[in-house]
C-alpha cells in the first residue's frame, strides 16, 4: 500500500503533467520521476537526463556512456582489456547510478574476480597474487586499466640485464619463476648445439650483458687454449677442428679441408707432430716426408744417403714397411732372400750421388757384384767364374739348384749326388774342362789305397756310384770264377790287398792253414775237395793212373803219401819205391815186384 506522502506526490506530479507543454510535460515528469542522486562524478550532467539516457531506446545509454568515456570506449572497440572482453557491453548491469553523491557505482570483487575476462590471464607465480595483493601490478588509486602488460613496468628493479635486452621479459622468462628463462636461442644468430645447451647462461653472458655477446669460441676458450689446448699455436678459428658436443672431439677432416691427405700412422698422430709452428701464418708447413722425418733418417734410418724422397720406398702405414716395389721400378727384381735383405747392405753408398760425382754410382746386377767376397772366404775363391746364377738362386745360397743331369753330359748317381762340386771341379769353371771318366777323379784314391792302375781305368766294370767298397764285380766273368762257398766269402779273404790281380787261384795260397796232409798231397786241392764243403772229398782214386786193387784200397793215403810236394802228385806207381824196406830179397829179383806179388797179398806167389 501506498504511504500517506507518497500518494500526495503522486497527485502533485499528475498536477504538474497536466498543466505543462507535452515537451516540458515530458523533462518535468522524468525530474519528478529520478530515483535518487547521481555519483559525484555525473552530477554536473544530472541536470539533462538525455546526457545519459535516450528516451524510448534504453540501448541508447551504452552509446552515451563511451561517448563520455572515452578509454572504455577504446577498449570496447579494440576488445582488450576488461571492458573489451564482456559478451554483452551494458554498462547499467555493473554501474548503476542515482544512489547519491557517495555512491560506489564501480565495485570489484577481488575474491572472485576472473583475471582472464581482461585478456591477461594470470598464470604461475601471477596468479598466487589474485584477490591477494592486487596492488603489486595495479597503482593505488588508478584504474586498473591503466596497468601495464609490460613485464618491465613491474620488474624493472629485478632486471638484471639493466635494461640491455629491452622490456620483452616474456620472450624469455615465464610467470613460474623469474630465475627461469624458456628463450629459444635458437632462434638468435647463435644457435646452441652439443655441450652449449647444458651451458649456464653467465658462463658466456658475463655481467648478464647479453647483447653484442661475441659468437666466436676463442672468445670463450681462450682460458681452455691457453692451459690445455694449443697456447695459440692454432689459431683462433676453433670451430675448424672441433664440435660444441664435445671439445676433445675433431670434426676437421684433413683429406677434405687440405691439399695433403692422412694415411696410415699420419691419422693417429697428434697435430702438433706436424704442426710445430703458427698455423694460418707463413711459412706453411711443409707436406715433403723429409721435413718431419730428417731426424729418424739421420738416428735409424740412412742417414740422409738415400736421398729427400722418402714416399719413393716407405708408406704411412708404417716407418719399417717399403712400399718400393723393386721388381716394378727397377731392373733388377728381388727373389727369395733378397726380399728380407736390407737396402743398404746393397745400397752401401746410398741413391744420391756421391762427393765429386754428377750422377749417383749404379750398382751392378750379376750376383758377384755383391756376393765377390762372400765367394772368395766361403765360396768357390772364384774358380766356378762369375755367373753365380748357374747354380744358386735366391732362396738359399747354400743350396745350389744346378740340375748337373739335365745341364751337363754326365748323369749324377749314388753319392755322386751329395758330393761337393769342388770334389771334382778343382780347376777353374768353363777354363778346364773334366773327363767323365772315374780314373781322373779317383786316380790317386786309386794308387794310394786301390788297386795301384793294376786294373785298369774303367773302374765302372767293378765300382758304382752307391759305394765305391761295394761292387759289382762278376767273379764268374774272370778266370776264377766263384762256386759254393765262394760265393759267400769276403773279397778280402783272398785279396788280401787292393790289386787283386796279385791273388793266386791255387786252393792252397788260401787254405795252406786248413791243409792237414802238410802238402803230401799236393798243392792241387781241387783233385780232392770242392768248394761245397772242405771236409767233403769226393777224389776217385780209381780215375787215376793207379788205380787201387786188393790190399792197397784199405791201405792209408799217407801210406803212400808221404812226402810234401808241390802242385800236382807225381809218385812213382812201381812198387818198390813204397815197399823197399819190406823186400826180402833185398833187390835181388828187381823192382818189378808185380812179376811175382799180387796187391791181394803181399806173400802170395804168382805162379
Amino acid at each position: 500500500m501506498w504511504s500517506r506522502y507518497t500518494f500526495i506526490s503522486v497527485r502533485i506530479v499528475a498536477l504538474l503533467l497536466a498543466c505543462a507543454s507535452p515537451f516540458a510535460f515530458g523533462e518535468s515528469v522524468e525530474k519528478a520521476l529520478m530515483p535518487g542522486q547521481v555519483i559525484q562524478g555525473h552530477a554536473k550532467y544530472e541536470e539533462e537526463c538525455s546526457n545519459c539516457h535516450e528516451r524510448g531506446n534504453p540501448a541508447g545509454q551504452v552509446r552515451l556512456c563511451l561517448s563520455c568515456h572515452k578509454e572504455v570506449a577504446a577498449d570496447v572497440k579494440g576488445k582488450q582489456h576488461f571492458h573489451g572482453h564482456l559478451v554483452e557491453a551494458n554498462c547499467r548491469s555493473c554501474h548503476t547510478d542515482h544512489k547519491g553523491r557517495n555512491a560506489k557505482i564501480v565495485i570489484l570483487d577481488k575474491k572472485h574476480f576472473d583475471h582472464k575476462s581482461t585478456g591477461l590471464p594470470l598464470k604461475g607465480a601471477h596468479l598466487k597474487l589474485l584477490a591477494e595483493k592486487c596492488d603489486s601490478c595495479h597503482a593505488p588509486q588508478k584504474p586498473y586499466r591503466q596497468a601495464s602488460t609490460e613485464c618491465n613496468s613491474c620488474h624493472a628493479k629485478d632486471d638484471m640485464h639493466k635494461g640491455s635486452l629491452g622490456p620483452q621479459c616474456a620472450q624469455c622468462h615465464s610467470e613460474d619463476t623469474w630465475k627461469h628463462g624458456k628463450f629459444d636461442h635458437d632462434k638468435t644468430r647463435f644457435q646452441l648445439e652439443g655441450g652449449h645447451r647444458e651451458t649456464a647462461c653467465k658462463e658466456c653472458h658475463a655481467d648478464a650483458h647479453y647483447k653484442n655477446t661475441p659468437r666466436d669460441c676463442y672468445s670463450c676458450h681462450k682460458k681452455d687454449d691457453q692451459k690445455d689446448g694449443h697456447k695459440g699455436q692454432f689459431g683462433t678459428k676453433c670451430e675448424t677442428c672441433h664440435i660444441a658436443d664435445s671439445w676433445d672431439v675433431y670434426t676437421f677432416d684433413h683429406n677434405t679441408e687440405t691439399h695433403y691427405l692422412l694415411k696410415g700412422k699420419h691419422e693417429d698422430a697428434d697435430c702438433t707432430a706436424c704442426h710445430t709452428t703458427k698455423l694460418y701464418v707463413p711459412p706453411k708447413t711443409p707436406n715433403t716426408c723429409v721435413a718431419c722425418h730428417r731426424k729418424d733418417d739421420n738416428e735409424k734410418g740412412h742417414k740422409g744417403a738415400l736421398g729427400p724422397k722418402c714416399e719413393s720406398c716407405h708408406a704411412e702405414t708404417g716407418w719399417k714397411k717399403t712400399n718400393f716395389d723393386h721388381d716394378r721400378d727397377t731392373e733388377f727384381k728381388l727373389l727369395g732372400k733378397h726380399h728380407d735383405v736390407k737396402c743398404d747392405d746393397c745400397h752401401v753408398g746410398g741413391l744420391k750421388p756421391q762427393q765429386g760425382k754428377a750422377e749417383r754410382e749404379k750398382l751392378p746386377l750379376n750376383c758377384v757384384g755383391c756376393h765377390r767376397k762372400l765367394d772368395q772366404e766361403k765360396g768357390h775363391k772364384g774358380k766356378f767364374g762369375d755367373k753365380c746364377d748357374s747354380c744358386h738362386n735366391n732362396d738359399d745360397w747354400k743350396k745350389p739348384f744346378f740340375d748337373h743331369d739335365k745341364d751337363t753330359h754326365y748323369v749324377l748317381k749314388g753319392k755322386h749326388i751329395k758330393t761337393a762340386c769342388q770334389d771334382c771341379h778343382k780347376g777353374t769353371l768353363y777354363v778346364e774342362k773334366l773327363t767323365s771318366d772315374c780314373i781322373s777323379c779317383h786316380r790317386t784314391t786309386d794308387m794310394d789305397s786301390g788297386h795301384k792302375g793294376q786294373l785298369g781305368p774303367h773302374c765302372e766294370k767293378c765300382h758304382d756310384e752307391k759305394q765305391w767298397k761295394g761292387i759289382s764285380f762278376d767273379h764268374n766273368k774272370s778266370r776264377f770264377p766263384l762256386t759254393g762257398k765262394h760265393i759267400s766269402v769276403e773279397c778280402k779273404a783272398c785279396h788280401k790287398a787292393p790289386t787283386f790281380r796279385d791273388a793266386k787261384m791255387t786252393c792252397v795260397s788260401c787254405h795252406i792253414k786248413d791243409d792237414v796232409h802238410k802238402k803230401k798231397f799236393g798243392s792241387d786241392c781241387v783233385q780232392c775237395h770242392n768248394t761245397r764243403n772242405w771236409k767233403a772229398w769226393d777224389f776217385d782214386h780209381q780215375q787215376t793212373r793207379y788205380p787201387l786193387k786188393g790190399g792197397h784200397i784199405k791201405a792209408k793215403c799217407e801210406d803212400c803219401h808221404q812226402l810234401p810236394m808241390e802242385g800236382k802228385i807225381s809218385l812213382s806207381t812201381s812198387c818198390i819205391d813204397c815197399h823197399s824196406t819190406q823186400d826180402v830179397h833185398h833187390g835181388g829179383f828187381g823192382v818189378q815186384c808185380d812179376r811175382c806179388h799180387t796187391e791181394d797179398n803181399w806173400k802170395a806167389i804168382r805162379r
